[in-house]
């Protein structure tokens, strides 16, 4: 019912595009069927797999590196309280700090390559993993932990099933927060740094004011992360915290 609901949505979005494009004019929002062309041009050229491939290669590095890292780091420092708040001042200026100000300190810093490039997404979304986390790690039942003790469990054995059972759901909110965050500033960074790329394609296509270029590079990656997030960010958070559903 849910993906009923939400087809009928895009059609009617897709109704709303081509009424917008009539009133506007092609030039200022062509309509969809001269997108899907240009989509269909850059598709058999190649020159659209290659640059959604760059992307979403970024992406997923970016975004594994930050959900593990800040994964980490918020269950020391919500385990920790002198961690904490030593941390916490610096957790805080990240998540103030402008993304604009880390990808460039990182193209100054590193160079313009790709590891500027994905450790500027990753340094952007660590904050927000972090403290996503922490609070998961505030939370852990300590009783558990007096259980742990008890029959003597391993530290592998404690973190996978007992401390990570009950993180799952800060990790999934984490994740579905986190992807949308880090594909917004791959595109920033592509735009800025890289040669290749839906954001530098989509810079390109600024350069030229060709809106029809625009839509075909970013309608696709859209596409695709809404696939992301309907097929596999959504039925993980269910499946995590499916246990909040069971009768009692």
């Amino acid at each position: 019912m849910n993906y009923v609901v939400r087809i009928a949505s895009l059609l009617l979005l897709l109704i709303l595009w081509q009424i917008g494009s009539n009133h506007f004019g092609p030039r200022l929002l062509p309509p969809p069927m001269s997108v899907l062309a240009a989509v269909e041009e850059q598709a058999r050229s190649g020159a659209l797999f290659v640059n959604l491939g760059a992307t979403l290669a970024r992406v997923a590095a970016s975004f594994a590196l930050a959900i593990s890292f800040g994964a980490v780091i918020g269950v020391l420092m919500g385990r920790h309280p002198a961690l904490d708040r030593i941390a916490d001042s610096w957790v805080v200026i990240l998540l103030n700090l402008p993304a604009l100000v880390i990808i460039v300190l990182a193209y100054v810093w590193i160079g313009l390559n790709e590891v500027a490039a994905i450790s500027a997404v990753a340094l952007n979304k660590l904050p927000n993993a972090i403290v996503t986390v922490r609070e998961g790690a505030r939370a852990l039942d300590r009783q558990l932990d007096e259980v742990a003790q008890v029959f003597r469990m391993s530290p592998s054995v404690r973190a996978r099933h007992l401390i990570l059972p009950q993180l799952a759901p800060y990790l999934a909110a984490a994740a579905r927060s986190g992807l949308s965050l880090v594909w917004k500033i791959v595109l920033v960074v592509e735009l800025m740094g890289r040669s290749n790329g839906v954001g530098f394609e989509i810079g390109v296509a600024f350069q030229l004011f060709d809106i029809r270029l625009l839509l075909a590079y970013a309608i696709p990656f859209v596409i695709v992360m809404l696939a992301i997030e309907t097929f596999l960010v959504q039925p993980f958070e269910r499946h995590v915290a499916r246990w909040r559903f069971r009768p009692a």
